[in-house]
């Protein structure tokens, strides 16, 4: 792919989020990377390529504010990463409608929204485009005692739309592609026993966040790949172990 192409990134200012900026930059792409407040990190060093948004996902505003300053000041919408999530864990009994509310407007209305400004620039373009969502390997094979029901509607619900945008624009060169991830070692994990962490997983290994990187970057620059799902989870979606 061209040096020149612009990918904006959702949850960008810590752990994977943060690790992808980091990798496109190198990679020589103009990167807009958007949180809530990351407009206060100093994970990064500033350069022309880079520019930081401050914003809610969940709130349509944003997503129009980021594909604006993309377009006026690189040029290009040329990669989406559907990065911003929510996951809380609580029984299912305990779960209230508003914390299904307030997962599904970050999990599903971001995605929503960020996607379809992102596909019409492309679609404008007609230079096709890449499109990656960070879901979950709990919506294949769930654990029990990792209590993630209401999450798991939005994340399995990512998988499903990733494959029919997949199909429904894959004339148009946009491919639409997911990854996976069982435990990474992000600040999320922070105050869990590693022990229980590696339980998680056949491999019994915790997944680094450049890991999920290398599959994202991966999906974006495979033209060939669209309607994937890509498990990096130490095999965790297999099933029983």
């Amino acid at each position: 792919m061209s040096a020149q192409r612009t990918v904006i990134i959702t949850g960008a200012s810590q752990g994977i989020g943060a690790g992808l900026v980091t990798a496109y930059l190198q990679k020589g792409w103009n990167v807009i990377g958007t949180s809530r407040r990351i407009s206060e990190t100093a994970s990064f060093d500033r350069s022309d390529r880079l520019k930081l948004m401050d914003g809610d996902v969940a709130d349509p505003d944003t997503a129009e504010r980021v594909a604006r300053t993309a377009i006026d000041r690189f040029g290009s919408i040329d990669a989406l990463i559907n990065n911003a999530g929510v996951f809380v864990t609580k029984p299912f009994l305990e779960y209230t409608i508003d914390d299904f509310r307030r997962i599904s407007a970050t999990n599903v209305e971001g995605f929503i929204h960020f996607t379809k400004h992102a596909i019409k620039q492309m679609l404008r373009q007609e230079s096709g485009g890449s499109i990656v969502t960070i879901t979950s390997s709990l919506t294949d094979h769930p654990i029990a005692g990792v209590t993630a029901s209401v999450p798991m509607i939005t994340k399995g619900g990512l998988n499903a739309i990733t494959r029919s945008l997949a199909l429904e624009f894959a004339g148009n060169n946009i491919r639409v592609n997911a990854v996976s991830p069982g435990v990474v070692d992000t600040p999320l994990h922070a105050r869990n026993p590693k022990d229980f962490l590696k339980s998680l997983s056949p491999m019994g290994t915790i997944t680094a966040i450049q890991e999920i990187v290398n599959g994202v970057i991966y999906l974006t620059e495979s033209a060939n790949i669209t309607g994937e799902v890509l498990h990096v989870d130490n095999g965790a979606h297999l099933g029983k172990w």
